[in-house]
């Protein structure tokens, strides 16, 4: 029987439920849900089950929470997707319109820490007093009144409040070089414990029980980051906590009420826990047998968010082909109580596995990837090659809307964790430095002709589709190794990298002396950034190309996608563009997305051959072009 080929509305539409959320006490729930066409805050009380929507904004879906207190939540929302994240208070008892908290006109602020033990206030940040520096305030729950209680001194990147709110140590960076300040009490001034080159990892997680050291990511010494206690007084990883000899560790799990951590978590292929307390490991194996026997054993089942006193924890279950469920555990008796798929109306039997895989790329680099193929298929299959933004962070296994609709339409797609891509170690991560459009591009390149080899994909029915820094992998494919592609989608990806260093937010430029070093200097280094630009090789792309931008963004400017539009079309090469006036670093809003989706798999379909369910997408929605 044929697969049934699902919407891109099916597909892309917002989550049902997202972002659950436990207040301090236990006693409500919140998530976001749609609600007028965003995704609003939805509270339940979880004695009642009584539901209700405690926000109505219809300009743009909330992009954050966190409770502040057992009837307070803080949110965070922008304007049009330009990142400068506003802070509202919200009684959800009270009925009360939500209050804004921290100023407007490109501020950017953020949620630092939650303090469950404490009613009265939380912890966040902003970059009011200058764009480029956040300071830390102490924000009133009761009143939305703003105390600054760390003004950052210069190049302060990062802070660490105590489970008290107390504001006790930070790592400052030069853009070269990270240090870490420490004070013992919010009365003395910081410290500077010790500094090292921005390439070694010393990351302050949380403080310990007796408030004196510091759990931290450390890769000093070795090359994955391992999670230690780290002693301020003797400068030393005191106690080896959790460690993988392949993996980067990201970040752990802690216990309100032992204040101690109880989980360290890392992503093989997939995410796992490394326990090192009992009563967890026992708890998550008691959840984790419960929904593979409902959901399969291919799954991944997380610990999301419990109560202060850890009777009560949100866990969701979630797999290629099974997007998440949201669960209420009880620790006491074990059960769980569903609260809601975040795609009820798709069939997992519709969807395509995600396959894990690794090859050697042209120097002998381990790169491990992702292959999904379309249920039914017969080899060999038309592939798009879908590499991952950042440059610096990973695809990981799970559901992925994009590449469940390529392979709905019969393609194949390739996930590829190049060079660079964080989580393999600090040597893999070095290994990208300078190397935009050289060996990272390789590792793509050699991904695709390994397909090729192995007769899984058709060399003559090729695409790339990326965003960001994948935006920038489309263009270098199309420009370095033209004979490989038969078409291109760029969604806000960079085309010159002399221009993008000049136009980063301001809040980037402390960390220049390090892009200098992993990307390029354009001062110092001119002719090797030129070299890699695309648009500087715009007479190698022959094959079409498919342009998205959001002109509100602030990472990567709107002139970095006029730039490759021009120089195409000076030549004569076929290229779309299209401009969303109210979006940013990619198309978040719900109706620009399937709009979005509707054109690239048209697009698709007319280059590499694939099915097509929306009709012409083109006339869909509206744009600048």
């Amino acid at each position: 029987m044929a697969i049934r080929c699902i919407p891109a509305e099916e597909l892309f539409r917002n989550p049902s439920i997202a972002q659950v959320r436990l207040s301090p006490d236990g006693a409500l729930l919140a998530w976001l849900a749609p609600h007028n066409g965003h995704l609003n805050i939805c509270v339940r009380d979880r004695v009642t089950g009584e539901e209700r929507f405690v926000t109505d904004e219809r300009q743009r879906s909330i992009h954050a929470f966190a409770w502040a207190n057992a009837t307070t939540i803080a949110f965070l929302r922008d304007t049009n997707g330009d990142e400068n994240y506003q802070l509202y208070l919200l009684d959800v008892r009270s009925g009360e319109p939500a209050r804004l908290c921290t100023p407007a006109g490109g501020v950017r602020a953020g949620i630092l820490s939650v303090l469950p033990w404490r009613e009265d206030r939380i912890l966040i940040t902003h970059n009011g007093r200058n764009r480029e520096l956040f300071d830390v305030y102490a924000l009133d729950v009761s009143t939305g009144m703003l105390e600054c209680v760390a003004e950052n001194p210069g190049g302060v990147i990062s802070w660490l409040a105590d489970d008290e709110g107390a504001v006790r140590a930070a790592v400052r960076s030069d853009g070269a070089n990270t240090t870490i300040l420490y004070r013992s009490t919010p009365a003395e001034e910081f410290r500077e414990l010790l500094t090292t080159n921005f390439r070694t990892t010393l990351q302050p997680l949380r403080f310990t029980a007796d408030g004196r050291r510091l759990y931290v990511l450390s890769n000093r010494g070795r090359d994955t980051a391992a999670v230690y206690v780290f002693d301020p007084e003797t400068l030393r990883e005191e106690e080896l906590v959790a460690a993988s000899d392949t993996y980067d560790l990201e970040g752990i799990l802690y216990s309100y009420r032992s204040k101690r951590a109880v989980a360290a978590s890392f992503v093989s292929w997939k995410q796992e826990y490394i326990f090192c307390d009992p009563r967890w490991q026992a708890l998550w194996e008691r959840f984790a047998f419960q929904l593979h026997h409902r959901h399969g054993s291919d799954i991944v089942v997380a610990l999301t968010d419990w109560s202060r006193e850890e009777d009560w924890f949100i866990v969701a279950a979630y797999g290629d082909v099974h997007p998440a469920s949201y669960y209420l555990g009880n620790a006491a008796t074990g059960e769980l109580t569903f609260l809601g798929n975040a795609m009820p109306h798709l069939r997992s039997d519709e969807l395509a596995p995600m396959q894990p895989i690794q090859y050697r790329s042209r120097d002998g680099e381990l790169i491990r990837g992702y292959l999904t193929l379309p249920r039914e298929h017969t080899k060999p299959v038309p592939l798009v090659v879908f590499p991952h933004g950042g440059p610096w962070t990973r695809d990981v296994w799970g559901f992925n809307p994009a590449v469940q609709l390529f392979a709905n339409r019969g393609y194949g797609v390739l996930q590829m964790n190049y060079r660079g891509s964080t989580g393999y170690g600090r040597r893999f991560w070095e290994a990208s430095f300078k190397q935009w459009g050289r060996a990272m591009q390789d590792d793509i390149t050699d991904g695709v002709r390994w397909l090729i080899a192995n007769g899984v994909a058709d060399p003559e029915r090729v695409g790339i589709v990326g965003g960001s820094y994948g935006g920038y992998a489309v263009l270098a494919g199309l420009a370095f190794t033209p004979e490989l592609y038969r078409c291109g989608v760029d969604i806000v990806g960079v085309s010159n990298l002399l221009t993008f260093r000049k136009t980063i937010p301001p809040y980037w430029r402390p960390l220049n002396q390090m892009l200098d070093e992993m990307i390029g200097n354009p001062e110092t280094e001119e002719e090797l950034l030129r070299q890699v630009s695309p648009v500087f090789h715009a007479s190698n792309i022959c094959a079409p190309l498919l342009v998205f931008q959001g002109a509100n963004d602030p990472r990567v400017n709107k002139a970095e996608s006029d730039q490759i539009v021009e120089a195409l079309r000076t030549r004569n090469i076929p290229v779309e563009y299209y401009v969303r006036d109210d979006e940013g670093h990619g198309f978040l809003d719900e109706r620009n997305r399937v709009w979005m989706y509707g054109i690239i798999e048209r697009f698709l379909a007319t280059h590499l051959g694939g099915r097509i369910c929306n009709g012409d997408a083109s006339t869909a929605g509206t744009a600048s072009a």
